[in-house]
């Protein structure tokens, strides 16, 4: 089959190519890169042909110039030479009235001679000019110091006789023993080299020039008007000569020739505008195109109404041949079977049955039949009961009807090999098309989407939507039946603890275990849900129960929540706190239920923790004081209503205050003072503590830098960091700007974190904690010996100071067992190279025992409470 593919695929692409639609845009595009190709073509030889035709043109005229410069150049040096030769012969005053008088003497109106004897004083012109000399000139110079036998040709200049500007044309005198006797001199207009200047054949632009051979210009002529004294690159000329180039005298882009006579030291230079030579070329360049771009459009538009025509034609033969191509496609790639049935009428016209004319290979898999034996059957042959389900009928008004029917049906047929069948039927010309799919497993994926839409997926308990519809239906059945129905909040005590050090996976398995103990607690026609986290909800529908019935089923799921538990070889053992309330007694409705229940599952957790209790209506009083506060606490920060107090830390060896605590308070407008007790977890609960810790670290921040300002002595502030404000990504940046807003060095800030907060993940504690210490601020761990740190942690940690918590110290005086503990915190802390304070000091006995054995720092009642920074300063004071 591999080798006979490319065989149909070249008939494609050959059937392709002799489509009209195709092949004549492919013949156009030929015509029109004929038509280009030659107009191209012709204007490229035309172009030449223009460009030979200049460059003739320009040596043509260098010819003609050439010849007429050198007809006057030697008729002014045969002038020179007269007057050199009367000069020497019959002085310098004699020569000019000699050759005046027989007519030798060039015309006055163009041309002016003068001799100057061998000081530079001109002693003889024509026409007379004042007494002058031309010492020095240059050409007079040029002279005295040699005598070449040549004529000289100075720059263009003017003199002090003569305002104008001429050429000046010299000669050498020499007296009759040989030496320098002055200097022949004619003068000439510079226009009179280029008043051969044609405009009918050279244009606006054309060139003449006469220059020296270092390239100084004598005369040049373009168009009208005529200049002197320019500088030109002769070298560049000759090598370019005949070829178009840019003029430095104008900037115009010209043929230019140049040819030098060598005799005078002279070159003569001529130019024709190649935009004027070109022009009759670009007006014959634009006629070709023009040309050239009308018979293309024609040839377009006439194409385009061919190709229109052809494509309609093209475009119905491929709705023909896609017609025949789709029913293959259906027929036999479909993924469905495919089924066309002819109907079957008795002599009254109607169907009696319908015959089976095509399927495809899917109709062959569904029905474990060939095409060949479903062709050799009709309808009711193979599916006798298809009058019974209805299939027959349905067929029959389709296909005298038309139109389209399609449904759904569970499948009990053993002529089909599945179980849901999705089937379409479409009217055709006396008969059907029947097309069938397979749906069984998109039903039972569907089913399996609701089980999970309605299921929690770590437990395999109802969620929360199914909690509530399961509410919803056993209140409308209690409502009818007369009976009650109990709904419970279950909340894991101490779920969070367990996750943060054994990890998600281990804190998984114990939801999974707790589930299933509490659903093995309950009946089959109870409801045990996870609502989220480690909250559960229990729906008890009760026909005759009471509050004592109640308590006991009640009781059994705490014992069997306590239950210990093995994690990852551990033991672990949790407990539960549970609110209750009943239907009707303390709610109406699926939302009040829940509310009360979780209003009683909260006064469990104040009242201890693991233990139930009931709804009573002064528990709402209580949730609503508790809202009441997080709704005040969040205004709090904005309107100002934090205060910041200070307690002090003395230095027991020596008494000195060194540092002190900053403590937040909340001054309730209504309220008055609420203590920290109250409203800190509020905040931890809500998510405040993050404003609130970020606005007492920027205030201790500022209280500190304001006592240095003061000039007191600079002391320790050290600042609370909540676990929220910990586990922050931007606590280090947020640190660094309370330091630069409060313009405080680092080193007087000290932040304490609690055992409890490092000890939930480690390496990313200790990779907080050196980011701080690089920044040179101080760390402690506060409430020590109340968390779970082991001495490999603990000698990791880039801490300072350990706190001993004030629990520990409460009873020093006697409990033998807190001693033990505040001597080891105290020892260990010195192994590692930690200072140790203590918190909570408010009796002498306690700060007694804590001077003998080592205690280096304390804090408490017994030195001062918590005070407002003015009672601070005054103690530093």
């Amino acid at each position: 089959m591999a080798a006979g593919r490319p065989a149909p695929r070249k008939m494609r692409w050959l059937r392709l190519g002799l489509e009209t639609y195709v092949s004549l845009p492919l013949f156009t595009l030929v015509l029109l890169g004929v038509i280009w190709t030659a107009t191209l073509h012709f204007i490229r030889n035309e172009r030449t042909a223009a460009q030979e035709a200049a460059r003739d043109s320009v040596n043509e005229l260098l010819d003609t110039y050439e010849a007429q410069m050198a007809r006057n150049l030697n008729g002014i040096d045969q002038t020179l030479k007269l007057i050199k030769y009367a000069s020497e012969r019959k002085g310098a005053t004699a020569a000019l009235p000699e050759l005046a008088q027989e007519g030798l003497l060039p015309p006055a109106l163009v041309f002016a001679v003068s001799i100057a004897d061998a000081s530079g004083r001109i002693v003889a012109s024509n026409p007379a000019s004042p007494e002058q000399t031309v010492a020095g000139q240059g050409y007079f110079e040029y002279h005295r110091q040699r005598d070449t036998g040549q004529a000289y040709v100075a720059e263009t200049q003017r003199d002090t006789a003569r305002n104008d500007w001429h050429i000046h044309f010299t000669r050498r005198l020499n007296g009759p023993d040989g030496q320098f006797a002055g200097v022949a001199i004619l003068e000439v207009d510079p226009s009179y080299f280029t008043s051969g200047y044609e405009r009918s054949r050279q244009g606006d632009h054309g060139l003449l020039a006469i220059a020296g051979t270092d390239g100084v210009v004598r005369t040049a002529r373009i168009g009208e008007r005529t200049s002197w004294g320019q500088l030109l690159d002769l070298a560049a000329l000759q090598q370019a000569s005949g070829l178009p180039r840019t003029t430095l005298l104008d900037g115009v882009h010209r043929y230019t020739a140049m040819r030098t006579l060598r005799t005078y030291g002279l070159a003569v230079v001529v130019g024709l505008a190649e935009a004027e030579q070109m022009a009759a070329f670009d007006a014959r360049r634009v006629t070709h195109l023009w040309e050239a771009g009308t018979a293309s459009a024609v040839l377009l538009i006439l194409v385009a109404l061919v190709w229109i025509w052809s494509w309609q034609g093209a475009k119905a033969r491929r709705r023909v041949r896609r017609a025949q191509e789709t029913y293959a496609a259906a027929s036999e790639a479909n993924l469905d079977a495919f089924f066309v049935l002819r109907a079957v009428y008795d002599k009254d016209q109607r169907i009696t049955d319908f015959r089976i004319v095509s399927t495809n290979t899917r109709a062959e898999l569904m029905t474990a039949r060939s095409k060949e034996q479903m062709r050799n059957s009709t309808l009711l042959q193979w599916l006798p009961r298809a009058r019974e389900t209805g299939m027959f009928d349905t067929l029959c008004r389709i296909a005298a009807k038309g139109g389209v029917h399609q449904e759904e049906w569970h499948n009990d047929m053993p002529e089909f090999r599945a179980e849901w069948l999705h089937w379409q039927v479409v009217g055709v010309e006396r008969g059907a098309v029947a097309i069938l799919r397979d749906i069984t497993e998109s039903k039972r994926d569907a089913e399996r989407i609701f089980h999970m839409a309605q299921h929690d997926a770590l437990t395999g308990l109802p969620n929360r939507n199914l909690i509530g519809d399961r509410i919803e239906q056993s209140i409308l059945h209690a409502e009818r039946e007369r009976q009650e129905v109990m709904v419970a909040f279950v909340d894991l005590d101490s779920f969070k603890l367990v996750n943060d050090t054994l990890g998600h996976t281990a804190g998984d398995e114990l939801l999974k275990t707790v589930a299933s103990r509490m659903v093995d607690c309950v009946r089959k026609s109870d409801t045990v849900g996870r609502f989220g986290g480690d909250e559960f909800v229990l729906v008890l529908p009760q026909s005759d129960a009471d509050d004592t019935d109640r308590a006991v089923l009640l009781e059994k799921i705490l014992a069997a929540v306590v239950r210990p538990v093995v994690l990852d070889g551990q033991e672990v053992q949790v407990s539960c706190s549970i609110g209750a309330a009943i239907y009707p007694r303390d709610g109406g409705n699926r939302d009040t239920l829940m509310m009360n229940a979780d209003a009683a599952m909260y006064r469990a957790k104040e009242m201890g923790k693991n233990n139930c209790q009931f709804y009573a209506h002064e528990m709402n009083a209580s949730l609503e004081e508790k809202l009441a506060l997080m709704e005040g606490l969040r205004r709090a920060v904005d309107e100002n209503q934090l205060r910041l107090l200070y307690q002090p830390k003395v230095d027991l060896a020596t008494g000195r205050v060194f540092g002190v605590e900053a403590l937040v308070r909340w001054q309730h407008p209504e309220r008055g003072m609420v203590r920290p007790d109250v409203f800190i977890p509020l905040a931890e609960e809500s998510g405040m503590i993050v404003a609130i810790g970020e606005w007492v670290l920027r205030e201790a921040c500022r209280q500190a830098r304001r006592w240095q300002d003061a000039g007191l002595p600079p002391i320790g502030m050290s600042v609370n960091v909540s676990p929220r404000q910990f586990d922050d990504p931007r606590l280090v940046k947020r640190v660094a700007a309370a330091l630069a807003e409060a313009g405080l060095d680092a080193r007087w800030l000290e932040l304490e974190v609690t055992e409890s907060l490092i000890m939930r993940d480690v390496q990313q504690a200790v990779d907080k904690m050196r980011e701080l210490e690089t920044m040179n601020i101080a760390l402690s761990i506060d409430d020590f010996g109340t968390g779970y740190s082991s001495l490999a942690a603990l000698k990791s940690f880039p801490i300072s100071r350990l706190k001993i918590d004030k629990s520990f110290v409460r009873d020093l005086a006697h409990s033998a067992d807190d001693q033990a503990i505040a001597r080891a915190i105290i020892s260990l802390s010195h192994q590692l190279q930690m200072r140790v304070i203590a918190e909570g000091v408010e009796t002498e006995q306690q700060r007694d025992f804590l001077v003998q054995y080592g205690c280096d720092e304390m804090q408490g009642y017994l030195f001062s409470k918590p005070v407002p920074p003015e009672e601070i300063e005054a103690m530093l004071a």
